[in-house]
């Protein structure tokens, strides 16, 4: 449990949760992730979004810690999410006063979500423009649907020129400042948030009306200076589903290691012509990073063993997996393998035809059981195209 300044009378109270295994129940976690709350101390005192319910109890004490006596007036609620909302129920009766701030759709689903604990507390319901005076500081709400639930806002302070931007922003791993954190804020960005680029950037152009010294989100460090207009930048990208940079993600599933040892020779053929390249080995990779790897780089050679007169189910939920997430604006290149009848090439650029703006290389890799010279020369080939 920390407590740090971020602006003048702005402090975080961030837990991090390193008992998660999978976030959301799908994601990996290896670091952890952060839960982030935000206190601003004025007049009146205001308590931005709460932590997941396993962590309420050592959340209070802090929070009792940091007002020091004070009263707690306002309790802003951001994103229903449980991760973020989970101790509402809890903070209300330590602090049976609190009034509870949110828009009409969080209302719905708090009282959704705390049906076996109801909360009575006085609710103040705010919508688009909205203005929240504390004395000196004052919130300006802006409704921010679907990045990434429908009630979602974000709230811009004034005077020290913070918004608390909820989900956007967020990334897995610590609430500090660390140097992998571009890597994991894309991971959270394209499997969070990735479907919902249009909502993003409608709160992009929101955004570019205030003057923001400070994003913190509710997960992972808070941005200022480069590493705030850097951020700004990306999900500018990523919201277009344009790519960050020139490269080239391998991803493959197959079963006997004939079809990997295909991927790898891509691999080096590509990077002997300069390329940056990501591998993913799909049955092992878990494909959150390799979606990560999708968002970031402009093309993508996807290899495949046929199965069942399909392909690899790797794969297929690789591509689901994309699909679901919108991805588009990509260039690819198609291996398959399968001993008496290979389909998995078909059924690829099935998938991929169902997708935006996706240009599928009409040449093709086609391995018959093993790697062959014929094979490499093909890989050869077909790396020569992808690099034109």
């Amino acid at each position: 449990m920390n407590i740090n300044t971020i602006a003048g009378a702005v402090r975080r109270l961030s837990v991090m949760d390193t008992q998660i295994d999978l976030f959301e129940g799908q994601y990996p976690v290896p670091q952890g992730v952060s839960y982030n709350t935000h206190l601003i101390e004025d007049e009146k005192t205001a308590l931005l979004d709460t932590v997941d319910a396993r962590f309420a109890s050592a959340w209070l004490q802090a929070l009792l810690q940091a007002l020091g006596g004070k009263k707690l007036d306002y309790l802003v609620i951001s994103h229903m999410e449980p991760d973020h909302s989970g101790s509402v129920a809890a903070l209300c009766k330590a602090y049976p006063d609190v009034t509870l701030v949110g828009n009409a759709k969080t209302f719905a689903m708090l009282d959704r979500f705390t049906q076996d604990e109801p909360v009575a507390n006085q609710r103040l319901v705010v919508a688009e423009g909205a203005t929240l005076s504390l004395g000196e500081h004052v919130l300006r709400f802006a409704m921010a649907p679907m990045v990434h639930w429908p009630e979602v806002m974000v709230a811009y302070e004034e005077k020290e020129k913070v918004l608390f931007s909820a989900d956007a922003f967020g990334c897995f791993g610590s609430a500090d400042d660390y140097d992998d954190w571009e890597n994991e804020a894309r991971r959270y960005y394209a499997n969070i948030v990735g479907k919902y680029g249009v909502q993003v950037q409608a709160l992009l152009r929101k955004a570019q009306a205030l003057d923001i010294a400070v994003i913190c989100p509710l997960h992972g460090p808070a941005l200022s200076g480069e590493r705030m207009t850097r951020a700004i930048g990306l999900y500018d990208l990523w919201s277009k589903w344009m790519p960050q940079e020139k490269g080239v993600l391998v991803a493959y599933a197959g079963f006997h290691g004939h079809t990997a040892q295909a991927a790898e020779r891509m691999a080096a053929c590509l990077r002997e012509r300069g390329e940056h390249v990501a591998l993913a080995d799909l049955a092992r990779v878990h494909r959150s990073y390799a979606v990560s790897e999708a968002f970031h780089y402009d093309r993508m050679v996807l290899a495949a063993t046929t199965y069942d007169g399909a392909y690899a189910p790797a794969m297929e939920a690789f591509l689901s997996a994309l699909k679901h997430k919108n991805l588009q604006n990509r260039t690819v290149a198609l291996m398959e393998n399968g001993t008496w009848a290979p389909m998995a090439a078909k059924h690829m650029r099935a998938a991929l035809s169902e997708m935006k703006n996706m240009a599928v290389l009409d040449s093709q890799v086609t391995i018959c059981s093993a790697l062959s010279q014929k094979c490499c020369d093909d890989i050869a080939t077909l790396a020569d195209e992808l690099t034109r």
